[in-house]
């Protein structure tokens, strides 16, 4: 179905680069033949002719790399319902990194695989083997198909292109390392949050864009055996599982201030109460739960050069997040489902969680409704250019 494919600069991107390769490889093998049978190959010996070809069957093996990058994107399109769902997946995902007036955004492309943590190849870095990414690649866990929670770790993912994008790490970084010099007593504290930034500033965008949906569906991710829980160290930019829910709840509730933040971080320390832990451990989580409350803060509040004198969840639309609202227009839905076509995505994922976290809504209802939402975004993507393909051939007769 057209509703499932891709959209067309994002295919217009992969056919281009691999297009390129094909031909780059292609004239590669066509000089190595001639090389063959010219008389410097003669000359050369076995060594020469051997480095010659080795080089050429590494290059032939990295443009098959850029195929398979692809291939799981695109041949999932032909799985019935995944295909349309993850049509309407990549319409979420261009909702969520969407800010007219700041950048362009790229295409994204989504895809499903096991595990459950989520993952994205960003547009416009560099490929393995070279060459430019044209689209986004965002794996999205099969497991988390289908329900609020994968909106989750999908705006995540996007938070990572969009804070490339608007050069959000560097600049909160800066903010950071102030801090830390200023704040000595926690400077471990700090340094953490600093090498934790790129990571955090994703969960900020997905807090940002879906309100207590995103924190709530980190809990999914994260709610592993209490020994990886709570272990910390080496050079990962992840925060260890606790500490990161705690931060949510903390960044949710500077720009959300509601009880329900509370309540959620109540259930969070009942699964995994820190009572037990050794005494190192004990103080490096008091040193961050000392600066959290103020870290939070800085992060609801940081105007990046960038957003030219806004905050981040302002430039995201965090106004349309507040629980009052989404409970409201939840109320309204309930009794008009189909004024949800009429919301955004990102807003529809927002109040779908929050009647999720209220009780309202219940996991099967849960997903009856995404799974309508999705196959709506998707056809709704596909008429939206059939039109303006169609308003184009109008003009140009």
């Amino acid at each position: 179905m057209p509703a499932a494919a891709v959209v067309p600069a994002a295919q217009t991107g992969i056919e281009k680069l691999l297009a390129e390769g094909k031909r780059e490889l292609r004239g590669r093998l066509q000089t190595h033949v001639g090389w063959l049978k010219s008389d410097d190959a003669r000359n050369a010996g076995a060594v020469e002719a051997q480095r010659r070809f080795t080089l050429l069957r590494l290059r032939f093996n990295q443009v098959l790399a850029h195929v398979d990058l692809f291939a799981d994107a695109l041949v999932q399109r032909s799985e019935h319902e995944y295909g349309t769902w993850l049509g309407g997946l990549d319409m979420a995902a261009a909702d969520a990194l969407a800010l007219p007036g700041y950048y362009e955004s790229p295409p994204l492309v989504c895809y499903l695989d096991r595990g459950a943590g989520a993952a994205i190849r960003r547009a416009r870095t560099r490929l393995p083997g070279g060459g430019e990414n044209p689209v986004a690649i965002i794996r999205v866990p099969r497991e988390r198909m289908i329900g609020s929670g994968i909106a989750s770790s999908l705006f995540h993912e996007v938070g990572h292109q969009g804070a490339a994008l608007l050069g959000l790490v560097e600049s909160l970084r800066e903010v950071i390392r102030k801090r830390q010099y200023a704040d000595r007593t926690h400077a471990v504290a700090w340094e953490s949050w600093e090498r934790w930034s790129s990571e955090i500033v994703a969960d900020l965008w997905s807090v940002s864009k879906l309100g207590i949906t995103a924190t709530n569906g980190l809990l999914a991710v994260v709610s592993l055996p209490r020994a990886f829980v709570f272990r910390h160290g080496g050079d990962d930019p992840h925060p260890f599982p606790w500490i990161r829910v705690m931060l949510g709840c903390a960044v949710g509730r500077a720009i959300y201030p509601d009880p329900q933040w509370d309540a959620l971080e109540s259930h969070w320390l009942a699964f995994y109460p820190p009572a037990g832990l050794d005494a190192e451990r004990q103080k490096f989580l008091q040193l961050l739960l000392d600066t959290l409350p103020e870290f939070a803060a800085l992060l609801a509040t940081h105007e990046p050069a960038s957003l030219r004198g806004i905050t981040i969840p302002a430039a995201l639309g965090a106004a349309e997040r507040q629980p009052a609202r989404l409970r409201k227009l939840w109320r309204e839905w309930r009794d008009h489902p189909d004024a949800t076509r009429r919301a955004t995505p990102s807003l529809a994922f927002a109040v779908l969680g929050q009647a999720r976290w209220d009780g309202e809504l219940s996991p099967e209802g849960e997903s009856d409704w995404l799974s309508r939402l999705l196959t709506f975004w998707a056809l709704r993507g596909t008429l939206d250019l059939s039109e303006l393909c169609a308003d184009a051939a109008r003009q140009n007769h």
